[in-house]
């Protein structure tokens, strides 16, 4: 019996009657508090180390991914002809002292049309310059840099317009590019009296101080111009406007320095004062949308004659029939994404136009200034397209070829970035020529390479010829072009027809493929009306002692960027 109570006694401590017993017992001696601390403890121990074993599992498994997704980027790498790195560094400090177009001029003209750098342990660039794997691999390549992502979050917010993934923006891009070819079928053009009067106003106004600096008054045109598709022709009377436009600028100097950053630099006192501009663009942006909204609302409502809304500090007129004429009121009718901050789409689209239009118009200035017989032939164009514009379903533009050949040549040489960036983030990226690149590989095009190489342009590729993109252009200088034409006649109506130069697999200024600029068409159209009312009234000179300017160097393959010029303005006599 004693053996019996003895074995019972110790089975019934090895079960869960025999735990509560003791734990009865326990609670009894200790005191329940004491007991129940030491139970959470042990259960707080326990999830403890199995979040540590799971965090430990999760970020294993990431560094795995990444150490296999390293390990494809050297593999693919290797088999792209092209230097080897120098160090673990790759060639960093090559291109921190050499201008990278003519690091890649070289790498090209000994390893061929495609070309591996190494900018980094995790960095590989490869560079194409073939007229026809350029095409494919634009054509195939559809995402961009996450630095492009990053800039525009990092100043405006999240938006579903400017992320690098394709698939994210497809839609959106599809929507604005119908946009705003939809104007180029309305009989009124692309840009309104109002815009012109507000430039010519601008114009003016530096003229008084004796001549105008080409860089400012480029910025300013490509401002109002796209400012008043943006927001409606109201935005040319806001009291903020130059607060803005100034914003503007000074963001856009500054946002991929920012975005560069693989880490938010919080420590950095110029990024909190850069913070603070992109706040308050925010801010106004929203303001004014805000009225857009509320004027047209009120519009709409009464149908009345234009009124004035005073109680926003602001004289902007409201019109039922300018109104609804921007993307503001649009943009806000076709959002998608609700975790995307309204206005953000709208401060990168002026953003993004801005920079690049303010550059196409200053090189234009340029070229005209430098080239007096060009104006005067253009200013032909100009005369006969307003004799003709009288007459029904008649579109300006289509006379004034020769014109619209000059903004295509300007952009030719002197695109608004060096580079035209692309990746593929998805996948791997097969082209025809048996050339795989890995994915996450940088892929660039040079544009100024490509554009300026012989076979595509022939011998005069590096010099300023309109004519090349008139298909009944006279072959020689252009001065002989110039005096031919003019004898000629140089306005009758079908004398020159104007080529597509998108169909040109080597023109690339506007990019190519699904994510070439969608505002290409808008732009030209825009520039030509421009330059159109300018020429018709003045002559655009360079001011004097400016003669040795003319000229920008040229390096191994690419055009230095050009220096502002101070132009003067003459007045045409009527």
């Amino acid at each position: 019996m004693d053996s019996c109570a003895s074995w019972s006694s110790s089975s019934s401590s090895e079960t869960l009657l025999g735990f509560l017993l003791r734990s009865k017992l326990s609670s009894r001696s200790c005191g329940s508090g004491e007991y129940t601390l030491g139970l959470i403890r042990e259960c707080a121990a326990r999830e403890l180390n199995a979040f540590l074993w799971i965090s430990l599992i999760a970020f294993t498994a990431y560094l795995v991914g990444k150490v296999v997704k390293l390990a494809r980027l050297w593999i693919g790498g290797s088999r792209i002809p092209g230097p080897p790195s120098p160090s673990f560094y790759g060639h960093c400090k090559l291109i921190s002292r050499e201008n990278l177009v003519d690091v890649l001029s070289t790498l090209h003209e000994k390893y061929g049309a495609v070309v591996k750098l190494w900018l980094g342990p995790t960095q590989l660039l490869v560079s194409i310059t073939d007229e026809g794997l350029v095409k494919e691999m634009l054509s195939k390549a559809e995402d961009k840099l996450p630095i492009v992502g990053r800039a525009f979050q990092l100043a405006f917010g999240r938006s579903s317009l400017f992320m690098p993934c394709f698939d994210k923006v497809q839609k959106r891009r599809e929507l604005l590019e119908a946009e705003l070819n939809n104007r180029l079928h309305e009989k009124a053009g692309v840009v309104s009296t109002k815009v012109l009067d507000s430039i010519m106003e601008k114009m003016h106004l530096l003229m008084s101080k004796g001549s105008v600096d080409s860089k400012v008054l480029s910025q300013h045109m490509a401002f109002q111009f796209l400012g008043a598709r943006v927001f409606g022709e109201a935005f040319l009377g806001w009291s903020e406007v130059t607060v803005y436009e100034e914003l503007l600028m000074s963001i856009s100097k500054d946002a991929y320095f920012w975005a560069s950053y693989n880490v938010t630099p919080f420590w950095r006192w110029g990024f909190w004062s850069y913070q603070g501009m992109c706040t308050k663009l925010k801010c106004l942006t929203q303001k004014f949308v805000q009225l857009c909204k509320k004027n047209y609302e009120r519009c709409c409502h009464f149908d009345e004659k234009p009124k004035i809304d005073l109680t926003a500090g602001s004289s902007l007129a409201c019109s039922p029939a300018m109104m609804p004429d921007n993307l503001v009121l649009k943009e806000l009718n076709s959002q998608f994404n609700s975790s995307e901050e309204p206005c953000a789409n709208i401060m990168g689209v002026m953003f993004h136009g801005c920079l690049t239009s303010a550059s196409l118009i200053g090189d234009i200035f340029l070229r005209l200034a430098s080239n007096q017989e060009l104006q005067d032939q253009i200013y032909l164009e100009i005369v006969t397209a307003r004799k003709l514009s009288q007459k029904d379903d008649y579109r300006p533009f289509d006379e004034m070829v020769l014109l619209s050949a000059t903004i295509y040549e300007s952009a030719r040489l002197l695109p608004a970035w060096p580079l035209l960036q692309r990746c593929s983030l998805n996948g791997d990226l097969h082209l025809k020529s048996g050339t795989t690149i890995p994915a996450g590989a940088v892929l660039v095009v040079p544009v100024q390479l490509v554009q300026m190489e012989g076979l595509s342009w022939k011998n005069d590729c590096s010099e300023f010829n309109p004519y090349r993109f008139l298909s009944r252009a006279e072959k020689g200088s252009l001065s002989a072009q110039l005096k031919g034409a003019a004898d000629d006649g140089g306005s009758k109506k079908g004398s020159y027809v104007l080529d597509d130069p998108r169909n040109h697999a080597a023109y690339l200024p506007f990019g190519y493929g699904t994510r070439a600029c969608v505002g290409q068409k808008f732009v030209i159209h825009g520039l030509a009306t421009l330059f159109a009312s300018l020429l018709e009234h003045y002559e655009i000179r360079l001011k004097q002692g400016l003669k040795g300017v003319l000229k920008p160097p040229l390096t191994k393959g690419a055009l230095e960027q050009l220096p502002s010029l101070e132009m003067v303005f003459v007045k045409r006599n009527a």
